[in-house]
């Protein structure tokens, strides 16, 4: 009992004394910090006591679209714990290849009466996707906040790292190196992220005066893969074929793919091509060499996504204007000097 009390307290960030009074009925206690005592006992698994079973926590959904890319998990991690603290339960909805999709998920969390939802990385970032099963929460008045590139249209709130300052960044790495053949492994063309990056690529090689400033090289230096390891292999061979000595992609996964590729090509990392990814998810100071990479800023986006969920649920007005979060370049092994001709 004493250990469950003990995680119980540190998972819901209250004191061991309040667990205890909230378990056995006592009165003195928030209804906010109880909720969030009740929410933790159903996190970790804990049966409730019988005369608190009656009671169940609010519900709110964390859509995302996979995980094997560690930086969902990231991101499940931060929005669980912070919506744990506000008295949520949240329901974990992953889409699988041939398996469930977005949409059914939509239905599942419509008829489990959730309370709001946060989607990340959802079709929501693909302009040309059939965004219809959305409507369904604005149809019921139920809040949804997106993380990372939503269209516009849609009407909900939207927090996302701020893509063009994270190629800005990568890109003005890269040139600080001495690397002037440049590309890009990016999403789809009608990925939001990817078009956001490619205008980031756009503003930063017309101010430091490089060629890619005209848009014609730019769509040249670019190649187009699905958001997997085999994908970015085949795209970053491309590139390096035509001689690029420098690659910024779209995601650390992708990154990692492009190593591969390097070294499957007899070249090396950094030495002859230079890698940098995007997330700064797990592991990558594991990987051989350790990646180079732009952070996206997963406690505060995920904090905020929080905040600005439970607001809404309490009534407030949906935020016109996307919140832009800073990302930060993180330098490690896998960019190196541009290669002597």
């Amino acid at each position: 009992m004493t250990r469950r009390i003990s995680e119980v307290a540190k998972k819901a960030g209250v004191s061991e004394a309040t667990v205890s009074r909230v378990l056995n009925g006592r009165q003195g206690v928030a209804e906010t910090t109880r909720a969030a005592v009740l929410t933790a006992l159903d996190v970790l698994g804990y049966e409730r006591p019988t005369k608190l079973r009656g009671e169940r926590a609010r519900l709110v959904g964390l859509v995302l679209p996979e995980l094997q890319n560690p930086i969902f998990p990231a991101f499940a991690e931060v929005v669980a714990g912070a919506l744990a603290q506000r008295g949520f339960t949240p329901a974990l909805c992953a889409r699988t290849i041939g398996g469930v999709q977005e949409s059914d998920y939509v239905d599942m969390l419509l008829d489990h009466q959730v309370s709001g939802v946060i989607f990340a990385g959802g079709q929501y970032a693909l302009a040309n996707a059939d965004h219809t099963h959305y409507s369904r929460f604005t149809d019921r008045g139920l809040p949804v906040v997106l993380i990372n590139a939503g269209v516009e249209n849609l009407g909900f709130s939207r927090i996302s790292a701020d893509d063009a300052v994270a190629v800005e960044q990568a890109f003005g790495h890269l040139v600080s190196l001495g690397h002037e053949r440049i590309g890009l492994v990016l999403g789809a063309e009608d990925h939001l992220p990817s078009r956001r990056k490619t205008e980031g690529l756009r503003v930063a090689a017309a101010r430091l005066g490089s060629p890619l400033a005209d848009p014609a090289r730019v769509e040249e230096c670019i190649e187009r893969s699905p958001f997997s390891m085999e994908g970015a292999r085949a795209a970053a061979t491309r590139l390096v074929q035509r001689g690029v000595t420098g690659i910024i992609c779209a995601s650390d996964v992708m990154a990692l793919g492009a190593v591969r590729a390097v070294r499957r090509m007899g070249l090396r990392v950094p030495e002859d091509v230079s890698v940098i990814g995007f997330d700064d998810s797990a592991l990558m100071t594991c990987t051989d060499p350790p990646l180079t990479t732009v952070r996206q800023p997963i406690e505060a986006m995920g904090q905020a996504a929080v905040d600005l969920l439970a607001n809404l649920i309490d009534g407030a007005a949906i935020t016109p204007d996307e919140l832009l979060f800073e990302p930060e370049l993180v330098v490690r092994g896998s960019t190196g000097p541009a290669p002597r001709d």
